[in-house]
């Protein structure tokens, strides 16, 4: 239809008209700020509908009663709600909305505002969807009425640095790999200082390697996060008052009543340093204080690996230092093997108390990984041993 036909006004007024009557319908199936929600979008549309019939009259264009039942897939749409909950209904709202969201852009009739209003029914949608799960963490008190979130239990305690996780890891990658490195090289008969040999060598290239990974890893996840902080900087500084109601709707999905979500995000944009750090941890999920410090995951984790393959190196650098300190080569292998199997009980133990998982779990899985890694690398090296003629003189 032509831009010139005001007749054209008229498909916007049953599009609004339709929106409003089932924002108003959804509303009565549901409850606390999901149904002030709804119901503050239907009386935005009743007032985009009212525009539209002003226009309507000053062109002269006979306005069409409102309707007074919702069409078919509407209705379905609203049975589905009571039947079996907001979220799937949300979803697809959000989906409608963006869809839409255009398509006053060109209308020279609409004010801006009613295109901002289009756009920002499809962002409420979103943040009462995604935001949900959050109503129940304040009933839980998980989460208080500013917003935060109470981190008094122990459970809730998190590493976001990731040096915690990268020493965990280093640590039991160290002490499994080295283990069976040695073993293996055991397992062929060589002698105690070719041994020492191998298990120092992949001390250092596995600690190398561990702390380069995690460097190249949490930098290039911290350089993620800082753009997506940056571009957030550049929505505050463009387009601040949508920011604004983006975390007003944020603290209202987490249950405030609409007036205090107002106060409250008026009061933190009344300064753009807390309104760039709030948005971040509110919007983002990211705490600008803690990204990820690169360097200090690498140095962990370097030196977890070092810790845990070191173990099973010390009987055979103390064999080579001293040698009178053992009757045979076959001592080295004995004790090794015993301190694997104690550092693997205490690591594994150790991971299953930080995970929740059990201290005997833990352990045990540990246990049960490192020696089928170390057992199958020993019978490989006794069979190259043997084949190469290594093992003749054997462990004795």
């Amino acid at each position: 239809m032509s831009k010139q036909d005001p007749k054209r006004f008229l498909k916007y007024l049953e599009a609004e008209r339709k929106a409003s009557m089932l924002y108003r319908s959804l509303a009565e199936a549901s409850d606390g700020e999901r149904r002030e929600a709804l119901l503050e979008l239907a009386d935005i549309e009743d007032e985009h509908a009212a525009h539209w019939v002003a226009k309507l009259q000053e062109y002269g264009v006979p306005i069409p009663p409102a309707p007074t039942a919702l069409d078919p897939e509407d209705a379905a749409m609203v049975a589905r709600a009571r039947a079996a909950g907001m979220d799937d209904v949300l979803a697809h709202l959000e989906e409608a909305e963006g869809a839409d969201a255009g398509m006053y852009d060109d209308e020279p009739e609409a004010p801006d505002s009613m295109s901002a209003d289009e756009r920002d029914h499809a962002e409420t949608f979103r943040r009462l969807r995604e935001h949900a799960p959050a109503t129940a963490a304040i009933d839980r008190g998980v989460i208080s009425a500013d917003g935060s979130v109470d981190f008094g239990e122990k459970w809730h305690r998190v590493d976001a640095s990731g040096s915690v996780r990268a020493a965990i890891f280093g640590i039991s990658d160290g002490l499994v790999s080295n283990t069976a490195l040695v073993m293996g090289f055991a397992g062929t008969g060589t002698d105690t200082g070719v041994v020492l040999f191998a298990g120092v060598a992949g001390l250092l290239a596995g600690a190398f390697s561990m702390a380069a990974g995690e460097y190249v890893s949490v930098a290039s996840q911290r350089d993620l996060f800082q753009r997506e902080i940056e571009m957030e900087a550049r929505e505050l500084r463009d387009k601040p008052e949508e920011e604004r109601k983006e975390l007003e709707l944020i603290y209202r999905a987490k249950g405030m009543d609409r007036a205090t979500a107002k106060a409250a995000s008026q009061e933190i944009f009344s300064d753009p340093k807390s309104a760039l750090d709030t948005l971040a941890r509110e919007e983002l999920g990211l705490n600008p204080d803690e990204l990820g410090n690169p360097y200090k995951v690498a140095l962990s984790s370097f030196a977890a690996f070092a810790i845990g393959a070191f173990v099973v190196v010390l009987p055979y650098l103390l064999a080579v230092i001293w040698p009178s300190l053992f009757g045979s080569d076959s001592v080295p292998l004995i004790i090794a093997v015993a301190l694997s199997v104690i550092a693997m009980l205490v690591v594994g133990g150790l991971v299953g108390r930080l995970s929740g998982r059990g201290v005997a779990r833990g352990a045990i899985r540990q246990f049960v990984v490192g020696a089928l890694a170390a057992g199958v690398t020993f019978i490989i090296g006794r069979v190259i041993g043997d084949l190469t003629g290594l093992s003749s003189a054997g462990l004795g």
